[in-house]
């Protein structure tokens, strides 16, 4: 979990005079009495280092909510109750309540930082509270969560985490639910992380199960990490780097469309060159909206692994298609057949467009394909057009069309898991064999649009290998026209480093930990002429 943080007056105010105690009714152990706590063998142990609390009375006490907690807050109500996307939802409430930058960047980091660190400090408060967090009602859970990070993992005086966490729970829960919140986030401060984690853990002996709470990742996904690192040829005792990675909140990754826009106006405001692919910058943070380029959609925000795999694909040497070589014809076709949002679609418009290329979008999704359209409006209309339909069609109705196909197919996400915090906690092993037929059926149908002699670039955002190497190898094996090409040395190719160190078996896998790019999956499919 990130251990960055912000003050601020409404965060950071001066330490009233104040009082240590217990937990009282909501002790997690059973203990009540007041300036004691038991150790995991239910032994009494110091409490350790005072820590001031207010002790006003209750009509003294904060009952405003300080809005970049409440920014958090509704942030992780729209995420549990409506399975909303925190990175959809997150900018809409900082512009709702007018935020300041450096609230902001507070709200930013207790929101994502609460959801990525749920599954630990879930294992905290179940310490604290009398009764299973599920009989908890979900919103007193979120403030329980929002205060645990706060005292956890952030540079928050204890004293304003806990005043400013019932503060917030006065405002928008009530009294009630707000004494209880106090009283358990007092046990909770009683101990640092470490310490927690030393009491969580002491009597742990599945490695399965500590890396779980140690990272805050469910079991499955840890399973499913170690597979996948050894599916791609690491030694799976790089599982903590991951799964720490995975914690790490990203730095933003901006692109500068080939030939159409330019980093000098995000490097002038503080962003640094990109280390891996020409035309990137890591953002210094801030606005991005504030910029002109990225306004009008000629810079991008777009992760450098997602950078790598579409210029991967637009850099293979193909022959010209016989037939366009009798006619005279220049311009290879190029099909993105799952193109939304239109990230990809934007970066590969570019590259057709130097290249002497058109790129026909596909998005079956109405309000996807508009997204499509937008991202796509930099690029000259000319060199592109975005269909609204099912992309498994498009192998049957325009077979052998295209000369470069990218098929990003749905996944489950696991390699964007430090992006989206919420989805390590949404998704389970059902979602791997329920997308695993699509999968295939948008691999079919990319492998039916290419023309002989041309290439599909089979991408997800996974490294799991059911959906990577399983879903190619069922394609190879199902047809004698098809032969890999190798990836890794394609992404080295259109590198800065020229040595990324990502292919195995002739596919090619990125990692968080090893590349700090989403885990970024790449088959170089070729059909032969």
């Amino acid at each position: 979990m990130s251990e960055s943080g912000t003050g601020g007056s409404s965060r950071g105010r001066t330490p009233r005079q104040g009082r240590t105690g217990g937990g009282g009714q909501y002790g997690g152990s059973g203990n009540s009495r007041s300036g004691s706590q038991r150790d995991a063998q239910g032994r009494e142990r110091n409490r350790g280092p005072k820590r001031n609390f207010t002790e006003n009375a209750p009509s003294q006490r904060t009952r405003r909510a300080d809005p970049a907690r409440l920014v958090a807050f509704e942030v992780l109500r729209a995420v549990a109750a409506e399975d909303a996307y925190a990175n959809l939802v997150l900018p809409a409430r900082i512009r709702h309540h007018g935020l300041d930058k450096r609230d902001a960047g507070f709200a930013t980091e207790l929101s994502y930082g609460a959801l990525r660190g749920q599954g630990t400090y879930d294992a905290v408060l179940a310490r604290c509270v009398d009764r299973p967090l599920d009989q908890l009602d979900p919103a007193i859970l979120d403030a329980l969560r929002i205060g645990a990070h706060q005292l956890l993992a952030m540079r928050v005086p204890a004293h304003a985490a806990l005043d400013q966490t019932v503060g917030l729970a006065r405002a928008v829960i009530g009294a009630g639910p707000s004494a209880l919140i106090n009283a358990v986030l007092r046990k909770v401060s009683a101990h640092t992380l470490d310490e927690w984690l030393e009491m969580l853990l002491s009597d742990e002996q599945d490695e399965t199960r500590v890396a779980s709470i140690r990272y805050a990742h469910p079991e499955w996904i840890v399973r499913a990490l170690r597979q996948s690192l050894v599916a791609h040829g690491r030694p799976v005792t790089e599982i903590n780097e991951l799964l720490e990675a995975d914690n790490a909140a990203p730095v933003v990754n901006l692109v500068a469309l080939p030939g159409l826009g330019s980093l000098d106006e995000a490097l002038e405001g503080g962003a640094t060159a990109g280390e891996l692919v020409e035309g990137s910058a890591l953002s210094s943070g801030g606005d991005l909206g504030r910029l002109a380029s990225v306004r009008e959609g000629s810079t991008r925000v777009q992760d450098v692994g997602s950078q790598l795999v579409a210029r991967a694909m637009a850099a293979v040497d193909l022959a010209p298609a016989p037939e366009a070589q009798s006619a005279g014809e220049g311009g290879e076709k190029w099909l993105d057949l799952c193109a939304g949002p239109g990230g990809k679609a934007a970066l590969l418009g570019a590259l057709a467009r130097q290249q002497g290329a058109t790129l026909l979008a596909n998005e079956p999704a109405p309000h996807r394909a508009k997204l499509v359209r937008q991202a796509l409006a930099a690029v000259p209309h000319e060199v592109w057009h975005v269909r609204t339909g099912d992309g498994r069609d498009v192998g049957t109705e325009m077979a052998g069309t295209f000369d470069r196909v990218l098929v990003d197919v749905p996944c489950s996400g696991l390699g964007a898991l430090r992006r989206r915090p919420e989805s390590r906690w949404r998704r389970t092993p059902k979602d791997l064999a329920d997308l695993g037929p699509l999968q295939r059926e948008l691999l079919k149908s990319a492998l039916d649009a290419v023309r002989p002699g041309g290439v599909v670039a089979y991408v997800t955002c996974s490294p799991h290998p059911a959906e990577t190497t399983a879903v190619v190898t069922d394609a190879l094996r199902k047809r004698d026209d098809l032969e890999l090409l190798d990836a890794g040395a394609a992404l080295d190719k259109v590198s800065l480093s020229g040595h990324l160190e990502a292919g195995h078996d002739l596919t090619a896998q990125l990692w968080p930990h090893v590349h700090r790019t989403d885990a970024m999956f790449l088959a170089l499919i070729h059909k032969k002429p």
